[in-house]
């Protein structure tokens, strides 16, 4: 049994465990060979981690390691705590696992979420809430949702009705599509920005997308460790 931990290093007696950075993984060409991964860190890292990894013909089983604020894809699937899996795997036991969807936006990979609507400015006023006592937790989440409140209590109906505004939010699949919310996403979704260079957001992060539409579909789906 092979396993590769990305950012961080992990030890477990009785486990040959290989850690790497994640900046250092696209200098790694065997990942096919191993048949754990560790992924540490949030929601973002997970991404990131993801798009470089889910084409591999043979694909490892991911084990979540939440260390993000959020960790919405931990919470998803009940990530259980890494020492207890690592101590299964030590005894010989398989964890169990459940599949994750993944879904592509142009050549763009996200997990469970999507934007240009109230999420990306509630993740960008986060972000430039980042640094001193704030830098670590939710509190700068919540601090963004207070002081946005009013401009989504406004400006939310209007974007629903927007052909240039959307949300995904796969969490809220019992929603399937409402006005620009999707909960669900169909076989494709196509969308006319009418800009060349648009800010998304993307599981928690915000990039920079070249292209006026967008095609969003499904991309496949990974095995990710689960209680």
């Amino acid at each position: 049994m092979r396993i590769l931990s990305i950012g961080r290093e992990i030890l477990h007696e009785g486990l040959m465990i290989d850690s790497i950075t994640a900046s250092s993984l696209p200098e790694h060409h065997d990942i096919e060979q191993y048949d754990y991964v560790i992924i540490n860190g949030g929601d973002g890292t997970i991404r990131r981690v993801l798009t470089q990894l889910h084409t591999l013909e043979k694909q490892p089983v991911f084990i979540l390691n939440p260390t993000g604020s959020f960790n919405v894809v931990a919470k998803i699937h009940k990530a259980p705590k890494i020492e207890n899996v690592l101590d299964l795997l030590a005894e010989g036991k398989e964890p169990k696992t459940q599949k994750h969807h993944l879904f592509r936006l142009n050549e763009q990979i996200f997990l469970f979420s999507a934007g240009n609507m109230g999420d990306l400015q509630h993740i960008f006023l986060s972000e430039t809430l980042r640094f001193g006592w704030l830098k670590h937790g939710i509190l700068k989440y919540i601090l963004a949702v207070i002081f946005l409140f009013p401009v989504h209590l406004i400006m939310t109906p209007f974007m629903l009705m927007s052909s240039t505004r959307f949300f995904i939010f796969t969490p809220l699949r019992m929603v399937k599509k409402l006005g620009s919310f999707y909960g669900e996403v169909p076989k494709e979704i196509i969308i006319d920005l009418e800009n060349e260079y648009n800010m998304l957001e993307l599981d928690g992060d915000i990039v920079t997308v070249h292209g006026r539409e967008l095609h969003i579909r499904q991309a496949g789906n990974v095995r990710v460790v689960t209680q």
